[in-house]
This record gives C-alpha cells, structure tokens and sequence, in this order.
C-alpha cells in the first residue's frame, strides 16, 4: 500500500493510486496508520506531517492542498489540534466534499469521550483544548474505537468494502485487547511520571500510573526556570521518570535529572512514517518499558 508524506507528494501525484480505491489524507503518522490499517487495499494514504514535528505548530502548505484537493477522506486527530493549519489548507484546496460536517472529513477524537475538557480558555493559558485533550491515540482502546468508527465512514464513501472495513477494525480492536492485560500489569510498579506536554496523559489514565506534573508551565509554553525549580522542590525525596518527546527540551529534562536523579526517556509519541499497526503496538510498549524503570 503506496503511501508518502507530503514532502514526497510531487513525485507522487501521477502515479498514486490504483482505480476504485479510496484517496485518504491522514493529518498525522498514528492517523495513517489508522487509515492503513481499516482501509487495508482498498485505501491510498498521504500523510500531511512527519512523526517528528509537533503539530500543534505547523503551518498550512501548498502541498498539503495539492494533497487534500484530491481526497476522498481527510482523517485527522480532531479536537482542535490541527485547528492552527488543517482549516486554512482544507479551505485552500477547493475540494467540498471534503469539508467538517460531510461524509469525506473524519475527527477521531469526535469518535470517543474525552478527558481534560475546559469550560473557558483563551491564549493566557497556553496551548489549550476545550473540547478535551486531543491526544487520544495515547489511548489504544480509544484509538480502537475510533478505528471502528472509522470503518463506517469508509464504508459511506465505498459501499463495496464495507465488509472489509469493519472486519480490519475489529481485528486491530482485538490485538488492543489481547495486549491490555499484559500492559496494565506491566505498569503495575511504577513510580509516576514527569511529562514534558499533556500528550500521554491518557496512557497514564488508563494504566492507573502516577503523573507528577509537566515541564511546561502551561500548555505549549517552554519550561522556565522558576516552574522547573518549583517542580523539583515538590518531588524531592519521590521517585519517577522523566519523559519527552525528541523535539522538546534537553535542557530541561537533564535539570530535572541533575536535581532528582530521575531517568530521561525520549519517546515518540507517532509512528514512523508509513507505520503499521505492529509499529504502533511497539510504541505502546516502549512507553509502558518506560514507566518502570
């Protein structure tokens, strides 16, 4: 299954795509792989941003509307995390059926209850949601559920793999299932964990494990000097450890290991480009490794 991301597309637009299949635009690399996964044969998946960009901070692209001009379904996280530049790139791509509210747009957030809904916010507050934490690929039965949903909205647009969908969902809705058990039992140790962003608190949610606090000050603001010190003071004599993606600060996360002597781990928190539901299940474990160190 031919997919690529987005910096790639111009090599791509005239040979992607074999006749009768669905052309996805995934926002995301865990969102491509989703769509991989549900679609199987029957999809051809373009992925818009690389695992290594935070994408609460991309910019729309001419190339994310070439992209998007000729897609049959744009799946994306949802909740407002791709508010900053999917919006401008849909508008700019002049495809309608592909807009919020028709059978061509898909928010995998909207598929299942959220945590961390804000009754007001506003920029003071940093890099916030109120429709709820939008990081919900975090949570692999969430995730899974999304992934069931979606099987209903490719089955919309293509009647005759309907069957096939729903049978790819169910199948990745049972791995979940199957790998649960062993993860919550793995995590049943551990310390607690500092994050650097609130991008894994549903993985800590689910697994019942402790979070100590973030990096951040506030949402999307780099760490200061003043925060870190207070949050060092708070967890002295405590144990835990410290996770970050590898975009965010090493400054931080090695004061916080100078001052606690905590472990730094260094996640990703999406797949690799072209992942496959194997790669996400790895990644999973690795987080899980992680909180027992």
């Amino acid at each position: 299954m031919a997919r690529g991301i987005i910096a790639f597309l111009a090599l791509t637009l005239c040979s992607a795509g074999v006749w009768g299949q669905l052309n996805v635009v995934a926002t995301t690399t865990n969102m491509a792989m989703l769509a991989d996964t549900v679609g199987g044969e029957r999809v051809e998946v373009t992925t818009l941003s690389p695992p290594d960009r935070n994408v609460h901070h991309l910019e729309a692209r001419p190339s994310m509307m070439a992209a998007l001009r000729r897609a049959d379904l744009v799946v994306a996280v949802g909740a407002e995390l791709e508010i900053g530049w999917l919006p401008p790139a849909i508008d700019g791509a002049g495809n309608p059926s592909i807009q919020p509210g028709r059978p061509g747009y898909f928010e995998a957030a909207n598929q299942v209850e959220r945590i961390g809904h804000m009754e007001t916010a506003d920029r003071a507050m940093g890099d916030v949601h109120p429709q709820g934490n939008p990081h919900i690929y975090m949570d692999p039965p969430r995730l899974a559920r999304a992934g069931l949903a979606l099987a209903e909205a490719m089955a919309e647009l293509d009647e005759a793999g309907a069957d096939a969908y729903r049978a790819n969902a169910r199948d990745f809705r049972d791995r979940v299932e199957a790998r649960l058990p062993d993860w919550k039992q793995a995590a049943q140790d551990a310390p607690g964990v500092l994050l650097f962003h609130e991008n894994a608190d549903y993985l800590l949610e689910l697994l019942d494990v402790p979070l100590h606090g973030y990096l951040e000050p506030v949402p999307g603001v780099p760490p200061t000097g003043r925060h870190l010190s207070e949050l060092v003071r708070g967890l002295e004599g405590s144990q835990g450890v410290v996770i970050r993606n590898p975009w965010q600060s090493q400054r931080a996360t090695r004061l916080v290991r100078e001052q606690l002597g905590w472990p730094v781990v260094v996640l990703p928190t999406n797949v690799p480009l072209n992942g496959s539901a194997d790669d996400y299940l790895e990644l999973i474990d690795q987080w899980v490794q992680a909180f027992v160190p």
